[in-house]
């Protein structure tokens, strides 16, 4: 009888999970599962179970589906250094707690349109990767250039996301207010979801000058730099955006209890906003920044900031609690590591320390932890904010996401019993620090089944490098687009082609001009007059800035994670010409025209 885990030759096996209790986001059944060919081949009681298996006893454990991490970031290149967990261990780390699926981020370099850098992903990963993968896409800049990208990434190379950032002058990474209204645009267009990294990052960079000006050089200045006011507003800016357009918005690493508090609210409200819980910010807090040993407080350092506010924690598992994937509703670890050698880059400027924390491992484990051990969340609602609820906004349910048949044998066979403490020591990923170092946890795998094989049980892990697949990320998810596209007119079934709604045009008024129906914003002039929509250029509106001081000669190979606000040595950039979106007008059955903005 076989073992079930991965060998050399690389094939799944027939397992059967008997004895647990079978966990999905909507129910808890006492049932056995049958795996055969990768694939979820039966589940329930009684199951005709063929000879050559391989059994497992699941006795007092949960069988849940394999977790889903939303935003990693492995092999990221940061100014002159690489973060430290590349494809290979990131996804090994993964797999040892739990999480059998992640996505991480394409960063272009500076001169590199979007799909050398997609590319350039994909070449590192395909040969790495112990678990499958996605891909979500950075836009640096918004062009004619980067709607081609958008388009041929979305329909032939499997992504349905792209990340913003939100500012104008201090990276080519930043975005205006009008760049992002027609991003916005074009990615609802394209049936895509639109990320929004919550920081107002010119506010940033001012905050920044400041503090390096009076001397505050240590870790402690981070968040000091970006308080909790500045992921807030960033939040609401893009939250109002983006309802103009009626476009999807999935805010990252949210932190903070205002922000948080914002994006709930837009949901009631019945915007189409998911909000993404770092996990650093549910296992520990900002009060770190300020250790006396500076080692400690950079290893914690990240954008945004973990919030001092003890509290924090607590606030964001009640908002898991009762929320829903619209609102608050998935934990992404958004892991990124760096060593003490390379935080120490900023040793004596804050903003020169390399951003990120570790919690692909860990991730699982502390939300159990604080959150069903607490008794704030029950195991079903752990599974839909680790998994269930991820592969829905991202189109990939119930292939991902679920116990059941025909799902991918993507399975964690979890241990309410089994206990573990938190270490640098023993964990797996190549980070030389941990920041939940010291914490029990009081529920672990105890087996972890990826594509049908057996990655990790009671001899350790049990992996090869490599044989994790990208997964194709399709557009028009229907947890994020049903209700949008609905409003627009027309039913999108994902079964089918899209489904024109009846229209009743009998008591529609007679048009009394045969003027073009477009209609034409009227705009200040700089002399104070209205006029024809123009703008005036980048290079003129800077003339009545400031100079800015000159820039830091450090080689640069490629732009970090977020846009880098640190050294007031960024160099401005034109902003891109705005192309005129059109108002969109409704005709609701049986009434008169609309106009709607969101």
């Amino acid at each position: 009888m076989g073992t079930g885990r991965a060998s050399g030759t690389d094939e799944p096996v027939k397992i059967w999970i008997k004895n647990g209790t079978v966990v999905n986001d909507d129910t808890m059944l006492e049932a056995d599962v049958f795996i055969e060919g990768g694939l979820i081949k039966q589940v329930g009681t009684n199951l005709t179970i063929p000879r050559d298996v391989v059994p497992i006893d699941a006795q007092g454990k949960y069988v849940i589906p394999g977790g889903i991490d939303t935003t990693t970031r492995f092999q990221e290149p940061y100014f002159d250094t690489v973060s430290v967990d590349d494809f290979y261990t990131g996804t090994r780390a993964a797999l040892a707690g739990g999480t059998t699926m992640v996505m991480g981020v394409v960063v272009p370099e500076t001169s590199e349109n979007l799909l050398d850098a997609y590319d350039t992903w994909r070449r590192w990963a395909d040969g790495a990767v112990c678990c499958d993968y996605a891909l979500h896409v950075t836009l640096p800049d918004w062009s004619s250039e980067t709607i081609e990208d958008i388009n041929e990434l979305v329909r032939n190379r499997g992504v349905n996301s792209f990340l913003m950032t939100m500012g104008l002058k201090t990276s080519r990474q930043q975005f205006s207010d009008v760049a992002l209204y027609d991003a916005l645009e074009a990615i609802r267009n394209h049936g895509a979801l639109a990320q929004i990294h919550p920081e107002n990052l010119d506010i940033v960079y001012e905050n920044c000058k400041k503090l390096l000006a009076i001397g505050i050089t240590s870790p402690e200045a981070h968040v000091l730099s970006r308080s909790e006011d500045v992921e807030f507003e960033a939040v609401q800016r893009a939250i109002m955006i983006a309802s103009q357009v009626q476009c999807p918005l999935y805010i990252p690493q949210v932190t903070s209890r205002s922000a948080a508090n914002a994006i709930v609210e837009a949901g009631r409200r019945g915007k189409t906003v998911i909000g993404e819980v770092m996990a650093a910010a549910l296992g520990t807090d900002g009060t770190h920044y300020w250790n006396r040993n500076w080692r400690h407080a950079a290893a914690h350092v990240v954008n945004p900031p973990l919030r001092p506010d003890p509290l924090t924690p607590g606030h964001l598992l009640n908002i898991l609690s009762c929320g829903s994937f619209n609102g608050i509703g998935i934990v992404g670890s958004g892991h990124c590591t760096f060593n003490e050698s390379q935080k120490r880059m900023g040793e004596l400027d804050f903003t020169k320390i390399p951003k990120g924390v570790n919690g692909v491992e860990d991730r699982m484990s502390i939300v159990w932890e604080k959150g069903v051990n607490s008794g704030k969340l029950d195991p079903m609602k752990f599974v839909a904010v680790t998994s269930t609820n991820a592969a829905k906004v991202f189109n990939i349910y119930p292939k991902k996401g679920r116990i059941g048949v025909g799902s991918d044998a993507d399975i964690v066979i979890w241990d309410p019993a089994k206990t573990r403490t938190i270490s640098a020591r023993n964990h797996q990923q190549a980070a030389d620090f941990n920041i939940f170092e010291g914490i029990v946890c009081h529920g672990s795998p105890s087996h972890v089944i990826a594509n049908g094989k057996v990655v990790f049980d009671e001899g350790g892990i049990h992996v090869l490098r490599g044989t994790g697949k990208f997964i194709p990320l399709r557009t028009e998810s229907p947890a994020v687009y049903w209700r949008i596209r609905a409003r627009e007119g027309f039913r999108h079934d994902p079964l089918g082609p899209c489904i024109s709604l009846p229209v009743d045009t009998s008591q529609q008024p007679r048009p009394t001009s045969r003027r073009s129906s477009k209609v034409e914003p009227a705009f200040p002039t700089p002399s104070g007059g209205g006029g024809s929509r123009s703008r005036m250029s980048s290079q003129s509106s800077r003339q009545s800035e400031p100079e800015e001081p000159p820039r830091e000669k450090t080689p640069v190979r490629r732009i970090s994670q977020e846009p880098q606000t640190p050294s007031p040595h960024s160099p401005q950039q034109e902003e891109a010409p705005r192309r005129l979106s059109s108002t969109r007008v409704q005709q609701p059955p049986g009434g008169k025209s609309s106009i709607s903005f969101g």
